[in-house]
């Protein structure tokens, strides 16, 4: 009985220490994935090469970043319009940031040609400015005032009222193709990781004219 109380206790640190840096090791692990930086799902800037199947783009913020164009690309471009082409019954998407008063002030607003209704309806978060979200929903009532419009927007989850001031940037969507791809055009590309570790494209948004896509 001696002898087995003596060696126990030893048989279970033996067994535990392993245990320990298994545990030790799994966590750090974790710990590496969550501070891994999300894989970006658009890029904003300005083509500067088409090489085959190859966009080399020069982000806002200064990156290059190489795109593969899928053989499927979809490729829109995207044109100014009036801020009084926005009508009731429009289907529009807004970038809003928090107004000084609570409410939401538009940074854009692109307006959705009829063949694009319901695409992406709802409100998110939306990465273009700090606290920025992204309303994609139906114009039920515009008010015109002395600086801009109120729009009353709603969606299949509620609602949003929506300050525009006079001098956001309103655009729609118009029909593109690969020759809108080329060096100096203003895009939005949307991207996906490939398992190799490169980046795809299968949309892309160009602004037509000059145009920065304001989006």
């Amino acid at each position: 009985m001696g002898q087995s109380e003596t060696i126990m206790p030893v048989q279970r640190a033996t067994f535990t220490r392993p245990l320990i840096a298994v545990a030790m090791v799994a966590a750090s692990t974790l710990y590496a994935f969550a501070q891994r930086a999300p894989v970006p799902t658009r890029v904003r800037g300005t083509i500067e090469s088409v090489n085959g199947d190859i966009l080399q783009v020069k982000s806002r913020s200064g990156e290059d970043v190489k795109l593969h164009i899928a053989s499927d690309v979809r490729v829109s471009g995207i044109t100014k319009i009036s801020l009084a082409d926005i009508k009731p019954g429009s289907f529009v998407g807004a970038t809003t940031v928090p107004g000084p008063d609570g409410g939401d002030n538009a940074v854009e607003v692109h307006v959705f040609p009829e063949s694009m209704r319901g695409t992406g309806e709802g409100s998110r978060p939306y990465d273009l400015k700090p606290n920025s979200s992204m309303t994609n929903a139906t114009v039920s009532e515009s008010v015109v005032g002395s600086d801009g419009h109120t729009l009353l927007v709603k969606y299949k989850d509620g609602e949003k009222k929506v300050f525009v001031p006079d001098n956001t940037p309103v655009v729609t969507f118009v029909p593109g193709d690969k020759t809108d791809l080329k060096a100096g055009a203003k895009v939005i590309a949307f991207m996906k990781q490939l398992p190799d570790g490169s980046f795809e494209t299968n949309r892309v948004n160009v602004g037509r004219d000059g145009l920065t896509p304001p989006m």
